[in-house]
């Protein structure tokens, strides 16, 4: 007999909506909104790069599938090209893509952006802003987003962390509405909102989101057998400006179901969002025009102003792309003058991006008569403080009475300095005759025509001065330092040091400051190889000229580590096959460090990190790590080497090894080991024995490969010392759970993958033509 079922009643029914619309209220960053929205909407696929300040987001979402509280595939990218390709590709195979990026990354990615938008696959892009290098500054402004106005992306705009939440979720429905189905951009700022904690609220039960933003619906995909297409034709005119036209249609149809969209999400949280913020604005006359968390902060001015009787308001839009231009003129009809105010210039256009379109659209106005000034402020994340706001406010006030705009557009926050600077070294530059002491020799063997080199004692080699000064700001016990000072040890006579972006870069750099006591350059993570070859053969040519002494000879070295060989490794190997007589330098400590310890290729399997947790649903990384060493041997270059700082003098042997092959017109590359207790989570004293035993357990090799010929350099089983991979793995607090016996397949996998490539390795000793 069938059991009845009981219909609900409708008190019943709207009693049990009300219990699913309940909303939590919480204390939470930016970040962890946009995770929290992710999470709730449950994508299919996340595809990321680590870069602050947007890192943060694929961390929570990371640790949140460990945990098992979403099913959203992460996958790791080598790069932020590399991951927006991954986020493309995905949207074409016909489910729901998140991304998240800041400054640099947006713009590796960016040529990425317009392929996506011409195809139209939506999906949701966090863009955390970020000044835009160089200088290196990773504090927040707007100059990132402002380089993705001409993208097709729609950027809607999140001013504080529950406008993060709510419009990551309002994204993905107008992304993929019908008419519109293009990707969208979330822009909060970096660091004042991503990493600002305030009151917020969201939705207890994630079926309110999922329902709110529906079942996922594209009408062509990637893959069905039965039904083949082709994206992304090779299109000419006068086809192409068809295709951009619905392009424009598209975000035509964004601006027309947006207030749509926002009114019905509105009805289900009680947040109601219009296209244009406007505070104090029913009867101003005048404005100050601001962007996200800024005009926040504005309208304490805001109010200030008016308890002395000015009628002052803001004008802050929740989305520029498309730009509301008509609710802005709409907004300003009483108004006798705006500042607007740009978090990012449009060098050489006399204004920011946001002034050029505001005075546009009130152009479009024949009746208006508001004065327009515009000002850049904020940039590298300078603080934006309510007396900023005030003074901005007056100089509108100033242009209202008058009836006249003194300067059109300047600085806001901008000081000369001292006019007459001292930049003086805080220490001597090192000589060329001071660096070259003659402690290391470097004969070549007759009979195998490969250098051999006599190395002086330790207490010899403390004669040659440090390259890289004491006072950096590395954390207590990074083996990056102690790393390369040993290695330049062995380096007779003038250095170029450039650094990719990394913890060596950062701590080293802070200006007005330089731990440097030779030549250093920084370029970001994915061209630091290619900058140093362009230097090298400038270095050459000029000396071919007679422009520069030829008896000054430079040793030229990039040190890259923090991930730069996996976001730089393309540039790497062309210029390793080029062959330019220069050495690079890996120090490896096994993650993006500088960026808060995300994985990396060079992550070993089962490593925990912040974007490999371990959990019910993850256990560390997924996959084994790089063997950079290996991958630039294939390159078929003169000399590749591994090392760790600590073991005699084997480093800097390999250092004045390096510069003969260098001066001899090849090209080098040599990896370390080099650890970090912070991340790696073990006591600072222990170093030496944490790199030892990663030795002694054969994870971390010590060898050379000179034109082809592999030969190692300390054989631990030989030596009667090797001592199994748990041994070293439990060593560490990121790996000891490998330990346990719930994780034993992947330790059983650690130690497999460790013991074959080991065999491999001692096979290639073994046979010169391996």
């Amino acid at each position: 007999m069938r059991a009845q079922t009981t219909i609900p009643t409708m008190e019943e029914q709207e009693e049990e909506r009300a219990i699913e619309l309940v909303q939590k209220v919480d204390f939470k960053k930016g970040n962890e909104m946009a995770a929290i929205a992710a999470r709730q909407i449950n994508y299919h696929l996340m595809g990321y790069f680590p870069i602050t300040p947007s890192t943060e987001i694929a961390e929570e979402v990371d640790e949140m599938y460990a945990d098992g509280e979403h099913q959203i595939r992460m996958v790791p990218a080598d790069g932020e090209h590399g991951a927006a390709g991954i986020c493309y590709g995905a949207t074409l195979g016909g489910g729901r893509v998140l991304n998240a990026t800041s400054a640099q990354g947006l713009l590796y990615a960016m040529e990425q952006l317009p392929v996506q938008s011409g195809t139209r696959f939506p999906m949701v892009l966090n863009v955390v802003t970020r000044s835009v290098s160089g200088p290196l500054d990773i504090r927040g402004d707007h100059s990132d987003i402002m380089m993705a106005l001409n993208t097709g992306w729609i950027i809607l705009l999140a001013r504080d962390p529950q406008v993060v939440y709510d419009m990551n979720i309002i994204a993905v429905r107008l992304g993929e509405h019908p008419e519109v189905r293009l990707p969208v951009i979330v822009a909060s700022d970096g660091f004042f909102t991503s990493h600002q904690k305030r009151r917020v609220r969201y939705f207890q039960e994630a079926r309110v989101v999922q329902e709110f933003v529906g079942l996922y619906w594209t009408p062509i995909h990637a893959l069905d057998p039965h039904k083949p297409v082709t994206i992304g034709p090779y299109m000419n005119d006068p086809d192409l400006i068809n295709n951009k036209y619905q392009l424009k249609q598209a975000m035509d149809a964004a601006e027309r179901v947006l207030p749509q969209i926002f009114q019905e999400y509105g009805d289900l949280s009680g947040r109601y969002y219009p296209l244009v913020e406007q505070y104090c604005m029913e009867d101003a006359e005048v404005a100050l025009f601001i962007l996200n968390s800024a005009a926040e902060t504005a309208k304490d001015a805001v109010d200030k102003l008016r308890a002395e009787g000015y009628k002052v308001g803001i004008i802050s839009p929740n989305v520029i792309r498309p730009f509301p231009a008509e609710e802005i003129r709409k907004a300003l009809e009483r108004v006798k003058a705006v500042l607007i105010a740009d978090r990012a210039d449009s060098y050489g256009a006399h204004g920011g991006n946001m002034a050029l379109e505001v005075k546009a659209a009130l152009k479009d106005d024949p009746q208006s008569r508001t004065l327009c000034l515009a000002r850049v402020y904020g940039l590298g994340g300078k603080d934006f403080y309510t007396e900023d706001a005030e003074e901005l406010l007056r100089q509108a006030l100033q242009a209202a009475q008058t009836g006249q705009v003194e300067i059109p557009f300047d600085y806001h926050g901008a000081n000369p300095g001292h006019p007459d600077p001292k930049l003086e070294p805080l220490q001597p530059p090192i000589s060329r005759e001071n660096s070259t002491l003659g402690l290391t020799k470097v004969e070549v063997d007759e009979a195998t025509g490969r250098p051999k080199v006599r190395v002086g004692t330790p207490r010899q080699l403390t004669a040659m001065p440090k390259r890289i000064a004491p006072g950096h700001g590395a954390c207590p016990g990074c083996g990056i330092f102690p790393t390369l000072n040993q290695f330049l040890k062995g380096i007779e006579g003038p250095v170029v040091l450039p650094f990719q972006t990394g913890c060596g870069m950062v701590v080293t750099t802070a200006y007005p400051y330089s731990a440097h006591r030779v030549t250093y350059i920084h370029n970001l993570f994915q061209n630091g190889a290619a900058t140093l070859s362009g230097l090298v053969e400038m270095y050459r040519e000029r000396r071919r000229r007679g422009e520069l002494p030829i008896e000054e000879e430079l040793t030229f070295i990039m040190i890259s580590g923090d991930g730069g060989m996996d976001i730089g490794m393309g540039p790497v190997i062309g210029t390793a096959l080029r062959g330019h007589p220069m050495i690079i330098l890996e120090y490896d400590n096994q993650g993006y460090m500088n960026t808060g310890n995300q994985l990396s290729y060079a992550t070993p399997l089962g490593h925990a990190t912040s974007t490999s947790h371990v959990g019910p649903a993850e256990v560390g990384k997924s996959f084994q790590h790089k063997d950079t060493a290996q991958i630039m041997a294939a390159t078929h270059i003169p000399y590749v080497f591994t090392s760790v700082e600590g073991m005699g003098t084997d480093l800097v042997r390999k250092g004045a090894k390096a510069q003969w092959y260098v001066r001899n017109g090849g090209f080098v590359y040599g990896k370390v080991l080099s650890v970090c207790p912070l991340s790696w989570r073990y006591e600072e004293r222990l170093g030496t024995e944490v790199v030892q035993a990663a030795v002694d357990c054969c994870f971390f090799p010590i060898y050379e490969v000179e034109r082809g010929i592999t030969t190692i350099n300390y054989d631990p089983e030989e030596r009667g010392k090797r001592i199994p991979a748990a041994e070293w793995l439990k060593m560490m607090g990121k790996t000891r759970h490998l330990t346990r016996p719930e994780h034993a397949d992947i330790l059983a996998a650690f130690e497999a993958e460790v013991e074959r490539r080991w065999r491999r390795l001692k096979a290639m000793h073994e046979h010169p033509l391996l």
